[in-house]
């Protein structure tokens, strides 16, 4: 059967649809980029905010319009929270919650009547990731969230905290690995929580990653900022652990910060990034931060303001607050006028545009390992440009001759030469 599979939303949904596009391939099915030609279309859908359950609701009725002879599976956070609207969707044939996604692919083929060929009828050695053109591959390492921030649906959508065993991701990259991918990135709902379930810890699963597996590049997904020991830091000495690091601050106000039930206070945050810049001078900090969360006064705006400007974040995510039912913030008083959390966006955009111009000039004249990616654009000169990404996460692109060979999935030297735009370096091999 010829499977199309499709994502909205996190890191995570991204590392479940990986594993069920290699899982579709190892029974011998065939993963499709062109939703016209699958027997089979799979949508991972997302709720974290109201505008991705609009995207979600699109995303159905768009791939049953271009391919409505197609078996339509949906899972994902907006399939959970609102199974009885999903299943109403025209053409959906088969729902499966959160709770199931682990065993989505056998339920599948039970639930649809797939036929299956032998493991080996898969194409050898061709990993699923390169032929849809990635070059890293995310890896899920535990799903569900302990804790109850008050603006966040995902954790009512994922349910409790569950863990990976440490052997099972370790054979998940070493098999990654043989497929030639050369970087991947370890990623959870509460990816700080990993092992809470299990007796053990997120830097015990990295060293362990580290020790077992030659992959290149380690990278890791969103990490709340709390529940890293004091020896967390120095897993950044071995040079495959990238440097960065992706820590949601939210507010920067304490009291906006107690009405999020956040578990860290914007000192301990501070001490937090001091602590990693100690330990790692290089490395790269970014952050979410939501704006206009009910109550936020223009003192409490203020403070944010001042705060992000103290820590001074590489890249900064930002989200208008929107409520979202079965949430304990959506029934908070004093909602923000929508007029007014968009002059706080564009305030506060214009200072993360500033601090991550700031961020790319301290590069520019040195050289980094760059995993080159494959993108390639065709310019008006005749060269190729070809982008990739240092070990920070930084954007870089080269210009080449158009005979140059293509460096994608390859990591090579560049250095770092001029700043193009707001956000793109531009170097040399």
């Amino acid at each position: 059967m010829r499977i199309h599979l499709k994502t909205l939303g996190c890191r995570l949904n991204e590392a479940e649809l990986e594993s069920w596009a290699r899982q579709f391939q190892a029974e011998g099915h065939t993963v499709v980029t062109d939703v016209g030609l699958a027997d089979v279309i799979v949508l991972n859908s997302c709720a974290v905010t109201a505008d991705a359950v609009r995207k979600s609701r699109q995303t159905l009725s768009r791939l049953h319009r271009e391919n409505p002879t197609a078996k339509l599976v949906v899972s994902g956070c907006y399939a959970t929270l609102q199974p009885e609207q999903v299943r109403q969707s025209l053409g959906v044939d088969l729902l499966v919650g959160n709770a199931d996604k682990d065993r989505l692919v056998e339920i599948t083929r039970q639930s649809l009547n797939l036929t299956t060929a032998p493991a080996f009828a898969a194409e050898p050695g061709e990993s699923v990731l390169f032929r849809l053109g990635r070059q890293r591959a995310f890896v899920k390492v535990q799903d569900g969230c302990r804790y109850r921030c008050t603006f966040c649906i995902v954790t009512v959508a994922r349910g409790e905290e569950r863990s990976r065993t440490i052997d099972d991701v370790v054979a998940e990259i070493n098999a990654l690995h043989r497929q030639g991918i050369p970087e991947v990135v370890l990623t959870g709902v509460h990816l700080g929580g990993y092992g809470s379930d299990l007796g053990l810890r997120l830097d015990e699963l990295i060293r362990a990653v580290l020790a077992q597996t030659s992959m290149p590049r380690l990278r890791l997904g969103s990490l709340e900022p709390w529940h890293l020991p004091p020896v967390f830091f120095d897993l950044f000495n071995d040079p495959r652990l990238m440097p960065h690091l992706h820590l949601p601050l939210q507010s920067g106000s304490d009291s906006v910060l107690r009405r999020m039930a956040r578990r860290c206070k914007t000192a301990e945050f501070a001490a937090l990034v001091a602590q990693a810049r100690a330990k790692v001078p290089d490395i790269h900090i970014s952050s979410d931060v939501i704006v206009g969360f009910p109550g936020e006064s223009e003192e409490e705006w203020r403070q944010t303001l001042d705060f992000v400007q103290q820590i001074g974040f590489g890249q900064l995510h930002l989200f208008s607050y929107s409520p979202r039912q079965g949430t304990k913030a959506a029934d908070l008083p004093d909602p923000v006028p929508e007029t007014v959390k968009k002059a706080r966006c564009r305030s506060l955009q214009a200072m993360a545009h500033g601090l991550k111009r700031q961020t790319l000039q301290s590069h520019l004249g040195r050289s980094h390992p760059i995993l080159w990616e494959g993108q390639r654009e065709h310019l008006s000169n005749g060269k190729i440009r070809q982008y990739g990404y240092t070990p920070h996460y930084l954007r870089v692109a080269v210009d080449l001759p158009p005979d140059h060979a293509d460096l994608c999935a390859t990591i090579r030297t560049g250095r770092l030469e001029r700043l193009e735009g707001d956000d793109l370096l531009i170097g040399s091999l």
